[in-house]
């Protein structure tokens, strides 16, 4: 039998550096996967840009998909690395996922400053969100995760080699832990 893997949600607003550091988590600590929840959007025909209220029922849609899969390759016997904008709100899919498959769940925010998001946001490519505005009203969702503010990290200023240090030992303490592996 396969001892499952952890997963691992590396959070925060567009341009906190989740990519890039969930990458570099995954490439550390092989068999990994890093997975990239931005690529499950894509999967939708005609489905609406997952920033506007008319798209709650297809974002939870799409993070119970995420979450399957994350849980998924986890039963497969790999760590996991999940980039994706992950507040408390959407919690939920990832702890009944891990529950019924006896994964262990974590989960850490990066939030460096606004300022840095927005311009890391601006700065990147066609199909990415970019926007000022959106991306100023998802940093403020971060802004205060009541009690769930101990998962947040403060990037500002940091090189992603030392954000990816950062959260590998946030990671590796209890403050991080949302569900328990199951008892094997």
């Amino acid at each position: 039998m396969t001892v499952p893997g952890p997963v691992a949600v590396v959070s925060g607003p567009p341009g906190a550096g989740k990519s890039t550091v969930a990458a570099l988590l995954a490439a550390a600590v092989p068999p990994a996967v890093h997975l990239p929840a931005d690529a499950f959007w894509e999967f939708l025909v005609g489905g609406v840009s997952p920033y506007r209220s008319a798209a709650q029922r297809q974002n939870e849609t799409v993070m119970k998909a995420v979450a399957a899969a994350a849980t998924g390759y986890a039963r497969g016997g790999y760590r996991v690395f999940l980039d994706a904008v992950v507040g408390p709100w959407f919690l939920g899919p990832f702890v009944t996922a891990a529950r019924a498959t006896g994964t262990e769940l974590r989960w850490v925010v990066l939030r460096p400053d606004e300022q840095t998001v927005v311009a890391r946001a601006g700065a990147r490519g066609a199909g990415a969100l970019t926007a000022p505005g959106p991306v100023r009203a998802m940093y403020d969702q971060f802004r205060d995760l009541g009690r769930y503010e101990g998962h947040a990290l403060d990037t500002t200023g940091e090189p992603p080699a030392v954000t990816a240090e950062r959260v590998r030992g946030h990671l590796a303490r209890s403050a991080s832990l949302l569900v328990p592996a199951a008892d094997r």
